[in-house]
C-alpha cells in the first residue's frame, strides 16, 4: 500500500505530521480488513515507513526528497534517476528495516544517510520505542541534535545545539557522538498509544479530520514533543513546561500520559554517515561532488545518466546528472550540472551548481565564464501562465542574513549595488526592517517584461562589470520581478519532474545510438522498460530504426532491430503468448526480401512502416516482436556467411560412376566453452570451446555416403541407425522447384539439399533446369544415403556433424577436395542457409580428431583457428577409463533455447555478457587442466561449465537429471549435459577408472529416472575418413 498524505495545515511540525500519516495508514488498512470504523488492531502486524518530505530546499525545486544524485544502477530492471528518496528507502528496506518486528518507522528525507551493510540491531524482546544515530564529530554536533544515553543503551536527553559541556558529556569512549538523524521506530505497542492520542484536545488537531472538525492548529516537533517525553531523564513538569505556548503544553501533557511507559532506546550505526542537507551552496556542491564512502550501497559517479560529446573536459571531482552536453563543455572540478541541455563552447570554472537550463540558455552563457555561483531555471505559474525564470546567487551567499552583513554574489551587498547601480529600493520595500532585508527577500529575479521576452542574460547581467550593466540596468527595472520567497509557492512541480523526464529520455536516445555503434556492452533494456513504462516508447523506436537504417553494418543492424523486439515485447507487458514463435507472416516478407537482398536501409523502413500496424494490442505486439526477431536472423545470416572466403575447394579425380564415397564421423563432447560459439556472440564477443571427438560404444556413429547415378536426379534416403538399416525417409529431387524448401529446416530432406546448394554442386536459384546442370557437369544425378545411431537431441553434434559428412562426400563425389578446416566453415554457411543458426564446435568437435580447443575473435569475417591440445603420454587412455556417457530419456528442443540465448545477449543482460566472458575463460583453463593431465581439475571445469550453461539457458535442467547428477555427484570429479542441455546425453568425469557397472547400480536404485541407459566413450584420435569405398558399401 502506497499512500501520498498531505499535511492538514502549513506548519503541522514532524511530529504532527508523524500523527496525521499514522492514521491515515491505520484508515486505509482498517478499510482493507473489511473494518467500518478505525480499528488500531490493524498495526499489530502492519509494518509501515513514513517518510516526511520536509520544507522547501533552496538548490531543488522538487524538494531534497526529490534532489537526484550522481548514481547509476545498471542491474536495476529499469533505468531511472535516483534521488535522495531512493536512497533513503535502500537504506531502510535493506540495512535499518532488515530484522525489525511488525512496528511503525518514521524516517525524514532531509539528509543523505549511508548505511555500509545491514548493522546487525538487536530486537530480541525489544519494547517500546528505537532512535537511530550514527557516529559524529562534537564540532558538527555544535549545530545538530545529539542523544544522551545510558551504558544500557536507554536515552536519557535529546540535546540540540548544546554547549561544548553538553556535547562532551554524551560523547563516547572514540570521541564520537551520536547524532539525531531523523530516524525513529515505533514498536506496534507504541504506535497503537500514539495513534490513540488522535482523539484527544488539542492532539486532534494535528490530524486532517481535527481539521475537518473544525480544530485549531497546532505544531508539533516529533523528536522534541513525541520522542523526548520517553527520555529516562526528563521530569513531567519540565517536560510539560518546555511546551512553549497553552496549546502545546497541553498536548504535551497528553504525550506524557499515553507513552511515557515506554522505554527509548538508542542503536547507534557504527561506520554509518549522516549529512543534513543545510541551505549553504557549498554544503550541497561539496555532498554531490564529495564521494561517499566506497561502502554505500550507491556509488557517485562523475556523468551519471548523461550523454557528454567531450567527457576529457569534465575534471575529476566534477559531477553530471541527467544531461545532454553537446559540443566542449569544460567543467572544473567542485562543480555541478543537473537536468541540463547544454551546447559548448561553455567555460564553467569551479564551485559552480547549474540545474534546470535548456538547449536555449546557451549562447547567453557562451563568453561567460562561471565561478562560484548556482544557476537554475524554474517553471512557475503566475496567474495561470506558465513560465520559465532564472535565478542567480553566488556560492557563498547565506539567504537569511541581514542584507548589512551578508553577501550577493559573494561580495558584500554594498559592494554589488555600487557595480550595478541597483538600489536597496529596487529589491526591498521602504517600510520593511533592516533586519528583514535578506537574500530570500531581495526582488532580484525578473519574471515577467511588458514587451520583451526574458531569457537567461536577464540575471546574467548580475555578474557583468560596470561597462556592461548600464544598459541592462534599465531592462532589469522595467521587469517584474520577485524574490526566491515569493517564487516558492509558484513553482511548478509538475512541469519541472515533466522536464526532467523529457530531459532523461532524450539523453537516454543519445546513450541507444552511443551503445550500438560503438558495440558497447551495456544492456539498454532497462532504459526500454522505463521508455514503455513513460509513454516514451515511440521515440527510441524512431532512434532504433534511424541507427538500425544508417549504421551501413549489418552487425550492428541486427543489434538495433533485436533491441525493437525487446521495445514491442514490454510494450506487451507479459501479453500476447510468448516471445518465441513463427515469423513468416506475408505481410513482412517484402520487408525481409529487401533485407536478404542487402539494402538494409529499404528493410529497415518497410518493417517500421508494417510494424504501425501491430501495435494495437499485445497479441500483435508480440508477433511483431517476433517478426523483428526473424529480421534480425537474416542479417546475423548475411554476417555468418563472411566465413565462406575461408573455404577453399580443390579439384580431385572424378570417382567412377556408381561408386560410393563413404565418410564416417565421431561424436563429440563439448567440455567447456559452449555457447560462446554461437552467432553473434561468437563474433561479437569472442568465443573458445573444449571439444573432444569420441567414439560412442566403440564406433563412430554419424555417417554419409554419394554415388553418382546415371539418372539426371538427386535421391535422398535418410537411414535408421546404422549404413546396413532400412531406408526411414526416401526422396527424389527431379526439378529445381524441388529443392525450394531448403531453408525451412523441417522440411524432408531440406539438410541434404541445401547441401547440393552450398557446395554449388547445383547452383540455385538458376534459369538452368536442374536435368541439364546435372547432364553438363557430372553426366547424371547423385544418391546421398545418411545416418545416426544417436538418438535425436542427443547434445553431441549430430546435425552439424552429419552436414560436415555430406559436404565431404557429396564434395568427393562430385570430383572437388576440401581441407578440415573449408569444411568447418562450409557448415557453418550451410546452417546459416538452412536457417537453423548453429555455431561452430560441433563440426569443430567432429571433424577435427583428438582434443582441442577452437577459437574465433571478436571480428567479421567469422574465421575459426583450432589448436589441438597435447597431453601427456597415456592421459587419453586415462580419460577413456573415466568418461561414460549416460542417456537421459530426456529428449529436448534446442530451437527457443537457442532464440532466447541469442535475445539475452543482444540484449546485454548484464548476466549474459558475464556469463560469456566466464565461458571462454573456463575454456582456456579447461585446455590448461587437459595439457597437465589433471582429472580433479577438469572435473571443476566440467561442473563450472555446467553451471554456465544453465545461466545462459535457464531451464536446461529438467528435474530427472537434477536427480540423475546429484545421485552421481560424490562419485564424480565432474559431470555435465552434452550440448544446450535440456535432455540428451549426460557425461560424466567418474573418480575411479570403469566404472560403467557401479553408476548403473546406483541409477538403478535411485527413483524417477525413467529410460536411462550408460555408454562407454573413448577419444578418437583418428578423426573422420573419406573413402571410395567401390559399389557396394556394406
Amino acid at each position: 500500500l502506497l499512500l501520498a498524505v498531505e499535511d492538514p495545515w502549513a506548519r503541522l511540525g514532524s511530529g504532527g505530521a508523524t500523527l496525521n500519516a499514522l492514521l491515515v495508514a491505520a484508515e486505509h488498512l482498517s478499510a482493507r480488513a473489511g473494518c467500518t470504523v478505525v480499528t488500531s488492531d490493524v498495526l499489530r502486524e502492519a509494518r509501515i515507513l513514513i517518510l516526511h518530505m520536509g520544507r522547501d530546499f533552496s538548490f531543488d525545486d522538487c524538494g531534497r526528497a526529490f534532489t537526484c544524485l550522481p548514481v547509476e544502477e545498471p542491474g536495476a530492471p529499469a533505468e531511472a534517476l535516483v534521488c535522495n528518496l531512493d536512497s533513503l528507502l535502500g537504506t531502510m528496506t535493506h540495512r535499518l528495516c532488515v530484522g525489525s518486528p511488525p512496528g511503525v518507522w518514521v524516517c525524514s528525507t532531509d539528509m543523505l544517510l549511508t548505511v555500509p551493510s545491514a548493522p546487525e540491531i538487536d530486537w530480541d524482546g525489544f519494547q517500546g520505542v528505537r532512535v537511530i544515530a550514527v557516529p559524529g564529530s562534537q564540532a558538527y554536533a555544535r549545530n545538530h541534535g545529539v542523544y544522551l544515553a545510558d551504558e544500557q543503551g536507554l536515552v536519557r536527553d535529546i540535546i540540540y545545539k548544546g554547549t561544548e559541556a553538553q556535547i562532551q558529556q554524551c560523547a563516547g569512549p572514540d570521541g564520537t557522538v551520536p547524532l539525531v538523524c531523523g530516524v525513529v521506530f515505533f514498536s506496534s505497542d507504541a504506535a497503537e498509544q500514539l495513534l490513540a492520542t488522535h482523539v484527544v484536545p488539542p492532539l486532534d488537531a494535528c490530524t486532517y479530520m481535527g481539521l475537518d472538525s473544525g480544530a485549531p492548529p497546532i505544531q508539533l516537533s516529533l523528536f522534541f514533543d513525541i520522542v523526548l517525553c520517553m527520555a529516562g531523564g526528563m521530569t513531567e513538569e519540565d517536560f510539560v513546561k518546555g511546551g512553549g505556548d497553552a496549546i502545546v503544553r497541553s498536548a504535551r501533557s497528553v504525550l506524557w500520559t499515553a507513552l511515557r511507559a515506554f522505554p527509548l532506546s538508542v542503536a547507534c550505526i557504527p561506520d554509518a554517515s549522516y549529512d543534513y542537507m543545510t541551505t549553504s551552496a557549498s554544503d550541497h556542491i561539496c555532498s554531490l561532488t564529495l564521494l561517499p564512502g566506497s561502502a554505500s550501497h550507491f556509488r557517485f559517479c562523475k556523468t551519471a545518466h548523461s550523454h557528454v560529446d567531450q567527457p576529457w573536459l569534465l575534471e575529476d571531482g566534477s559531477s553530471v546528472t541527467n544531461c545532454l552536453l553537446e559540443g566542449a563543455v569544460r567543467l572544473a572540478a567542485g562543480s555541478v550540472i543537473q537536468h541540463c541541455h547544454l551546447q559548448g563552447p561553455l567555460e564553467i570554472g569551479p564551485g559552480c551548481l547549474l540545474s534546470g537550463l535548456a538547449a536555449g540558455s546557451s549562447p547567453a552563457l557562451q563568453g561567460c565564464p562561471l565561478r562560484d555561483v548556482v544557476l537554475q531555471g524554474h517553471h512557475v505559474w503566475l496567474h495561470d501562465l506558465p513560465c520559465r525564470v532564472f535565478t542567480l546567487t553566488g556560492r557563498l551567499d547565506d539567504w537569511q542574513s541581514p542584507a548589512d552583513e551578508a553577501t550577493y554574489l559573494n561580495v558584500p551587498w554594498a559592494e554589488f549595488f555600487h557595480r550595478t547601480g541597483i538600489r536597496e529600493g529596487d529589491l526591498w520595500d521602504a517600510e520593511m526592517p533592516r533586519r528583514s532585508r535578506c537574500l530570500l527577500s531581495a526582488r532580484l529575479f525578473p519574471v515577467l517584461h511588458a514587451c520583451e521576452a526574458l531569457g537567461l542574460e536577464d540575471v546574467l547581467w548580475l555578474l557583468a562589470p560596470a561597462v556592461v550593466a548600464g544598459e541592462r540596468l534599465v531592462r532589469w527595472r522595467a521587469a517584474w520581478r520577485m524574490s526566491w520567497q515569493e517564487l516558492l509557492p509558484c513553482l511548478d512541480k509538475a512541469a519541472e519532474l515533466g522536464a526532467r523526464r523529457a530531459l532523461f529520455f532524450l539523453q537516454g536516445q543519445h546513450k541507444v545510438r552511443r551503445v550500438l555503434l560503438g558495440r558497447q556492452d551495456s544492456s539498454l533494456l532497462p532504459l526500454t522498460r522505463s521508455a514503455v513504462h513513460e509513454g516514451y516508447h515511440e521515440a527510441v523506436l524512431g532512434t532504433l530504426d534511424e541507427v538500425a537504417s544508417t549504421a551501413g553494418d549489418a552487425g550492428i543492424a541486427a543489434r538495433a532491430l533485436a533491441c525493437i523486439a525487446d521495445v514491442l515485447g514490454c510494450m506487451a507487458r507479459g501479453e500476447g503468448g510468448l516471445r518465441s514463435g513463427p515469423a513468416a507472416n506475408r505481410e513482412w516478407a517484402s520487408a525481409f526480401g529487401r533485407l536478404e537482398s542487402g539494402d538494409i536501409a529499404g528493410g529497415v523502413r518497410e518493417l517500421a512502416a508494417e510494424r504501425q500496424k501491430w501495435m494495437s494490442r499485445p497479441a500483435l505486439l508480440v508477433r511483431a516482436a517476433r517478426h523483428y526477431e526473424g529480421a534480425e536472423q537474416i542479417l546475423i545470416r548475411q554476417a555468418v556467411m563472411s566465413s565462406c572466403q575461408f573455404v577453399t575447394v580443390g579439384q580431385a579425380e572424378l570417382p567412377p560412376l556408381g561408386h560410393w564415397v563413404q565418410v564416417v564421423c565421431p561424436a563429440r563432447l563439448d567440455l567447456s566453452g559452449g555457447w560462446s560459439d554461437t552467432p553473434p556472440i561468437t563474433y561479437e564477443h569472442g568465443g573458445a570451446v573444449v571439444d573432444v571427438a569420441v567414439l560412442v560404444d566403440g564406433c563412430r556413429p554419424i555417417g554419409a555416403r554419394v554415388r553418382r547415378i546415371s539418372e539426371p536426379e538427386l535421391r535422398l534416403v535418410s537411414l535408421g541407425g546404422t549404413p546396413q538399416s532400412e531406408a526411414a525417409v526416401e526422396l527424389v529431387c527431379r526439378e529445381l522447384e524441388h529443392l525450394q524448401d531448403y531453408c525451412q529446416p523441417h522440411a524432408p530432406g531440406a539438410l541434404l539439399k541445401a547441401a547440393f546448394i552450398c557446395t554449388q554442386v547445383v547452383q540455385f536459384p538458376s534459369q538452368k533446369p536442374l536435368r541439364a546442370q546435372l547432364m553438363e557437369s557430372f553426366g547424371g544425378g547423385f544418391e546421398v544415403h545418411t545416418w545416426s545411431k544417436l538418438p535425436h537431441g542427443s547434445g553431441l553434434g549430430t546435425s552439424s556433424i552429419l552436414a560436415g559428412a555430406v559436404m565431404a562426400s557429396l564434395y568427393r563425389a562430385a570430383g572437388k577436395a576440401a581441407s578440415t578446416e573449408s569444411l568447418i566453415h562450409a557448415v557453418l554457411h550451410l546452417e546459416q542457409r538452412l536457417t537453423t543458426g548453429g555455431g561452430w564446435q560441433d563440426q569443430v568437435g567432429g571433424l577435427v580428431p583428438g582434443i582441442k580447443i577452437g577459437r574465433s575473435k571478436a571480428q567479421l569475417p567469422l574465421r575459426v583457428e583450432v589448436e589441438k591440445i597435447p597431453v601427456p603420454d597415456g592421459f587419453t587412455q586415462t580419460l577413456n577409463d573415466h568418461l561414460l556417457l549416460v542417456y537421459t530419456g530426456k529428449t529436448r528442443l534446442a530451437r527457443n533455447l537457442l532464440q532466447d540465448v541469442v535475445r539475452n545477449w543482444y540484449a546485454r543482460l548484464p548476466s549474459a555478457v558475464q556469463n560469456a566472458d566466464a565461458l571462454v575463460s573456463n575454456a582456456e583453463e579447461c585446455a590448461q587442466a587437459l595439457r597437465q593431465g589433471n582429472l580433479p581439475l577438469i572435473g571443476k571445469c566440467l561442473d563450472r561449465y555446467w553451471q554456465q550453461k544453465k545461466c545462459m539457458a535457464p531451464g536446461c535442467e529438467p528435474l530427472a537429471v537434477g536427480c540423475m547428477m546429484d545421485a552421481l555427484r560424490p562419485y564424480v570429479y565432474g559431470q555435465c549435459l552434452a550440448g544446450a542441455g535440456g535432455g540428451g546425453f549426460l557425461y560424466v568425469l567418474t573418480k575411479g577408472p570403469r566404472q560403467k557397472e557401479a553408476l548403473q547400480q546406483i541409477l538403478t536404485k535411485t527413483e524417477g529416472l525413467g529410460n536411462f541407459s550408460i555408454h562407454s566413450i573413448e577419444v578418437d584420435t583418428g578423426g573422420f575418413s573419406v573413402e571410395v569405398v567401390g559399389c557396394d558399401p556394406k
